[in-house]
């Protein structure tokens, strides 16, 4: 009777021991005490392309990661440099329990999105905040253009980032200080050579195909981020979709005199009523961008600052997910197209981020048919003004930066599990 009785104890101990070991987990902690948050998307990544679930702490400890225990998943965090801790049963129930209390909750990441970068191929990764921070965060993503948009295969990726493209056709505008330049006399050079491949007169009609079918692709389902110039322009471009609003400078041939009153604001993703600029020595596309040449005599690097709303994180999943951070209050960067005119912000859009007592709004979201569109206005979170020629930003010194956090929140948002997001 004692054998059975020893051997009865021993089986429980085991049970309970190996109950106790499938029991814990892996927080990765997003609150101040984090290392590395920018690795540490990483890190949720490469857990997802693994095969393993990760619940996003939607406002817990700055919207941390939680999944199953794997040695492997321990060692990726250690040679990543990315602060962690094993939680236990018990623990992992007191998270629950807060959660549950609080303006917080669980989403489930099931599946790493494949993610797509939009960018010319002259252009090199610290060219773009996106491929900057993908790169140094170890996401891989396939870089992209006009060719492969052309040939359909936006439909082979869940998530797709506009580099600062000027989907008008005008070359970024850079004309009046630049066009005596190589580096703009080779964009010219490239842009031209591409529209004449895909069957394009002119490069402002190619891009406007181009914008087109990226809106397509969000209908469909896709989810589009953009950052800087690639914000405006392609709304621009859809809005002229059979106007001409370049000036002869660029394409040979004057503008329609009544393209203003001609453009159809109900094509755009999250703009309208917005004037066109068309002086070609004008470094602004539209009154949409609130420019630099505003913002910065009024306040100036040290006091340019914006603010991230608070969301319910239980009724808005979706908003709450994208502005996930440690700090609540960012510092501003500018950009060709620094900051968004609010009153030139659809209705239907939701406000993210702003100055507050100001027209100036950062960051937007927004649901186009089954799909999702995300812009932030600004070049690059930790380089304020980002002058042409200047060296890339070492990520290395920003491992912690809350506007880079906002680009990463965005590469995650595909894997959320649908039917938990009530959009």
């Amino acid at each position: 009777m004692r054998v059975i009785h020893r051997v009865i104890f021993l089986v429980l101990s085991f049970l309970i021991f190996t109950g106790s070991a499938r029991a814990q987990k892996i927080l990765i902690y997003m609150d101040l005490q984090q290392t590395d948050h920018l690795k540490a998307y990483g890190v949720a990544y490469w857990t997802l392309d693994r095969g393993v679930n990760v619940e996003w702490l939607l406002n817990y400890r700055g919207g941390s990661f939680l999944m199953d225990y794997h040695p492997e998943i321990e060692r990726e965090c250690r040679l990543r440099g990315v602060a962690y801790s094993i939680v236990n049963g018990n623990e992992i129930a007191q998270i629950y329990a807060t959660i549950e209390k609080e303006n917080m909750e669980t989403v489930l990441l099931e599946k790493a999105p494949a993610i797509a970068v939009y960018a010319p191929p002259n252009k090199q990764p610290w060219d773009d905040a996106v491929m900057l921070v993908l790169n140094y965060a170890e996401i891989p993503f396939t870089q992209l253009w006009d060719e492969e948009v052309m040939n359909g295969e936006l439909e082979k990726y869940d998530w797709l980032h506009l580099h600062h493209e000027d989907f008008t056709g005008q070359y970024g505008k850079f004309y009046a200080n630049y066009r005596n330049a190589p580096w703009y006399i080779n964009e010219v050079r490239v842009n031209e050579a591409m529209a004449r491949r895909l069957g394009f007169k002119k490069v402002s009609e190619e891009k406007k195909m181009i914008a087109r079918l990226i809106k397509e692709y969000v209908l469909r389902g896709g989810f589009l981020f953009a950052m800087c110039s690639a914000t405006d322009t392609i709304d621009i471009a859809l809005a002229a979709e059979n106007i001409d609003i370049v000036p002869e400078v660029f394409d040979g041939d004057p503008i329609d005199p009544n393209c203003q009153q001609k453009l159809d604001f109900t094509k755009t993703f999250a703009f309208q009523n917005f004037k066109l600029e068309l002086n070609p020595l004008v470094y602004e596309f539209s009154d949409i961008d609130i420019p630099p040449s505003y913002v910065a005599p009024l306040r100036g690097a040290e006091a340019d600052y914006f603010t991230l709303f608070e969301f319910s994180a239980k009724y808005d999943p979706v908003p709450t997910m994208l502005t996930q951070d440690h700090v609540n209050v960012i510092k501003g960067f500018m950009g060709q197209t620094t900051a968004f005119r609010r009153s030139k912000i659809k209705k239907s859009v939701v406000i993210m981020g702003e100055v507050e007592g100001t027209e100036e709004v950062k960051y937007i979201h927004g649901n186009l048919g089954k799909g999702t569109f995300t812009f932030l206005g600004g070049h690059d979170p930790e380089d304020y003004t980002h002058m042409i020629g200047d060296p890339p930003t070492n990520l290395a010194l920003h491992k912690n930066s809350p506007g880079y956090r906002l680009i990463l929140n965005n590469i995650l948002f595909p894997a959320a599990k649908k039917k938990k997001l009530k959009t």
